[in-house]
């Protein structure tokens, strides 16, 4: 069997789409696919999917099929947002049509008798759905090329693994949880050996995924890893980004393991982040705008106006970075997560770690978004905001040379989610880049998690006030 197609090494030939479709009957054919799933990205991140007959594959490459819109008005826990306009009672929940992405197709090395597909959704109007994280980040990237760029990105996650089921989890109330390693051993070559099952089993059926990995290793922390998937153009890097989170759930669960992408899941442990690591090319990828210097700092001018693009939209973008009100414990004094909007070149204490080890390498790491990001908003909100620094050209402050947890580097991000909606709020660069429509969509959204936050009574209240009070 072929390696699975990856979704864009290369720009395709284009052709009609029923001759597409009938070559990608024999090709399924060949490999014998016997049904497919098929799935799209809601808010949170999260791939809401279903399998199909092939019958019924067929005719929704043809004209779209429909996938019902509760996937854009419910929470993480499938509980139905009390504000949402785009969806709700009022509105039925009725389908929106979906569109298969045929460029997508992939197959899941782990069901090899099973392609897989993205699906982008079409509101009412026929035109794209503007709520659709997927589809906010194309919109960016249309925009990238109309100013004659091309973006590239990567991103990096850490994540834990527990020795746990779901059920487990949820009888031992997620306390006293077995990891599958214990201690802090961080790059460690004998726990990668330990665990060779696993990891090879997640190396090998990401590569056939199509999401290959260019580093793999343990972090900090009992049973957590990194690993660093090899980048690509904007929307196929989000998508092996998106799919990663996914794929590596699904591997862990036939190792009877639970992966975990939680920003901070022990307050005593390093939280996991989502580095994003980004450049800008000329449209033909041959040209790294970032690499030279003759701008501020030494930097190329596109990599000086970028990072500053960056630096001053960053308050106000935090939100989509960091998106559940746990995300903001992961960003506390010396912890790898920064707390203000500041850069520095080798400097990972900021919030941006400038990278020039040569012209094709030269880029800038995004240190602020958690493994709980929504990779195709992070990278939405994080390129925008660059691209509009290449257009207002925003005055770069000096790099931090030191550690950026002490004095002022640099304005202070929100402390809370509730903090960061309202500045997402009032972002006009937001708006504009990222569409009303969707901007007022996901502050709902947030403030629906701030305000079930709000509600809840934790256990540290309960230890802290229960008897002394």
């Amino acid at each position: 069997m072929r390696a699975p197609r990856e979704l864009s090494r290369k720009p395709r030939r284009v052709a009609p789409r029923a001759g597409r479709i009938a070559e990608l009957r024999r090709e399924l054919a060949a490999r014998g696919i016997r049904q497919a799933k098929v799935g799209g990205f809601d808010v949170d991140g999260v791939f809401r999917g279903k399998y199909l007959s092939l019958d019924k594959l067929w005719g929704a490459l043809e004209g779209g099929f429909g996938f019902c819109d509760v996937v854009f008005g419910w929470d993480l826990g499938d509980e139905l947002y009390d504000n949402s306009e785009v969806t709700g009672w009022h509105t039925g929940y009725p389908d929106a049509l979906a569109r298969v992405d045929l460029d997508s197709l992939r197959v899941i090395p782990w069901e090899p008798d099973t392609a897989a597909f993205i699906v982008d959704f079409e509101g009412p109007d026929g035109a794209p759905l503007a709520v659709s994280p997927r589809q906010v980040l194309q919109r960016v990237e249309a925009r990238a090329r109309e100013m004659k760029l091309r973006v590239k990105c990567g991103a990096e996650f850490e994540f834990f693994f527990f020795r746990e089921t779901p059920r487990s989890l949820r009888e031992k109330g997620f306390r006293n949880l077995a990891t599958l390693s214990p201690g802090m051993f961080g790059y460690s070559w004998t726990r990668t050996s330990e665990s060779a099952p696993l990891v090879h089993a997640l190396l090998d059926g990401l590569r056939d995924f199509g999401i290959p990995i260019e580093g793999f290793h343990t972090e900090t922390g009992p049973g957590v890893f990194e690993a660093a998937i090899g980048y690509d153009d904007l929307l196929a890097a989000a998508d092996k980004a998106a799919l990663f989170k996914t794929a590596v759930k699904e591997i862990a669960a036939r190792h009877g393991l639970v992966a975990c992408f939680m920003a901070k899941w022990n307050a005593d442990l390093p939280g996991c982040s989502g580095h994003l690591h980004q450049s800008i090319w000329d449209l033909q990828g041959t040209t790294n705008r970032f690499a030279g210097g003759g701008g501020p700092h030494g930097l190329s001018p596109e990599l000086a106006d970028y990072v500053a693009g960056q630096l001053t939209r960053m308050p106000e973008l935090t939100a989509l970075h960091w998106p559940t009100v746990n995300s903001y414990k992961r960003s506390v004094p010396n912890t790898w997560a920064p707390m203000t909007a500041s850069w520095g070149i080798e400097n990972r204490t900021c919030a941006l770690r400038v990278i020039r080890p040569g012209p094709k390498a030269t880029r800038v790491e995004v240190r602020l978004s958690g493994a709980d990001m929504n990779p195709y908003l992070a990278m939405a909100a994080s390129v925008a905001a660059g691209l509009h620094g290449l257009e207002a050209r925003p005055k770069l402050p000096p790099p931090v040379s030191g550690n950026a947890y002490e004095g002022s580097p640099g304005e202070l991000l929100p402390r809370n989610l509730g903090e960061a909606v309202a500045r997402l709020r009032g972002s006009k660069v937001a708006r504009e880049w990222l569409g009303e429509a969707f901007v007022e969509h996901y502050a709902r959204t947030r403030e629906w998690e701030w305000r079930k936050f709000e509600r809840a009574v934790t256990d540290w209240e309960l230890e802290r006030y229960f008897e002394s009070v």
